[in-house]
């Protein structure tokens, strides 16, 4: 195996190691002075089997387009220096939001980020929690490996939540099928049943409405899952229709925390008891009192890190995501 981690998720990438007990491979990532740059393996990659680890969000120092266009590059880098295999482990997996057409000529950019990554010769992609599982699993014709934060959230919230009553929720109805298959595992582990419900919601021209709550949360401690939290509005949402309908607390939680807009307003909200997100995309836009207070963060690494090492070695994902509760 060789993994290597380009700068921008230097980080994380350490952690999937570490986890892993291998040492990142180096590789150099070189500037010019015209703003073009390159990147290259320093390490023999021929016959191996090759991760490499780049976080598509945007940040301070590198935009979505810049980080997107510097794995293809490095890719393209491995695949020329004769790798056997070669995944590209996208933590966060960038434009996987637009899965279709939602208006006339719109475009459809989960399908050309798959076109994109297959041109440089990946053989499979592995991603956390991403918009639309089944609009991910189609575009690509490579091998597509799908992580979820069922365990990881499970596992945080067991002892949060006590014996209190528990709902566990979707902010809109595309989201039911992901709250659906926490709440089947989350129930496993408190070996008791818990409740479900999900939000009505409409988005035109970037305005979201809708305020029907569909289940029954009086009482409850009210766990609403999303894939990510961007203005955090959404989140409010439903904690607002939540609490108006009796339940004792809301906490959203979500794989990927972009946190964009006025979003550290609206996460310091005391309507959100907290909100819990993991390391795919650090919380850079929020200050470090309101991280301190108000999110907390459940690391992806030892996930990945699993995935990574039952895919080399032919191993079962399944298993990884879904074993013994």
């Amino acid at each position: 195996m060789r993994l290597f981690a380009l700068n921008a998720t230097r980080t994380f990438g350490e952690c999937v190691a570490s986890e892993l007990g291998v040492p990142l491979n180096e590789h150099e990532e070189r500037e010019f002075e015209d703003g073009e740059h390159k990147a290259r393996p320093l390490v023999s990659v021929r016959g191996r089997d090759v991760y490499v680890v780049q976080s598509l969000h945007g940040g301070p120092e590198q935009t979505v387009n810049d980080k997107i266009c510097r794995l293809l590059f490095f890719l393209g880098a491995v695949r020329e220096g004769g790798a056997a295999r070669i995944t590209a482990v996208t933590p966060y997996l960038a434009y996987s939001r637009k899965d279709r057409q939602t208006k006339a000529r719109d475009p459809v950019t989960t399908r050309y980020m798959a076109m994109l990554l297959e041109a440089v010769g990946v053989d499979g992609v592995m991603t956390l929690d991403v918009h639309n599982v089944v609009a991910f699993q189609n575009a690509f014709r490579c091998q597509s490996v799908h992580l979820d934060t069922r365990r990881l959230f499970a596992g945080h919230m067991r002892a949060r939540v006590g014996e209190d009553p528990v709902v566990v929720a979707s902010p809109d109805p595309g989201g039911v099928k992901r709250a659906q298959l926490f709440r089947e595992m989350f129930e496993a582990m408190l070996c008791r049943p818990t409740g479900s419900a999900f939000m009505e919601k409409r988005r035109s021209a970037g305005k979201v409405t809708g305020t029907l709550l569909v289940g029954d949360v009086a009482g409850a401690t009210v766990l609403v899952i999303d894939d990510l939290i961007s203005t955090g509005g959404t989140m409010l949402r439903a904690a607002e229709a939540c609490l108006e309908q009796g339940a004792k607390g809301v906490y959203a939680l979500a794989a990927h925390g972009l946190f964009v807009g006025n979003a550290a307003t609206v996460i310091a909200d005391p309507r959100l008891k907290k909100t819990i997100i993991t390391d795919t995309v650090p919380p850079f836009r929020l200050d470090p009192k309101t991280i301190e207070q108000h999110v907390e963060i459940v690391s992806a690494a030892p996930l990945f890190a699993g995935a990574i090492r039952r895919n080399h070695e032919a191993g079962s994902i399944v298993a990884l995501l879904e074993g013994e509760a």
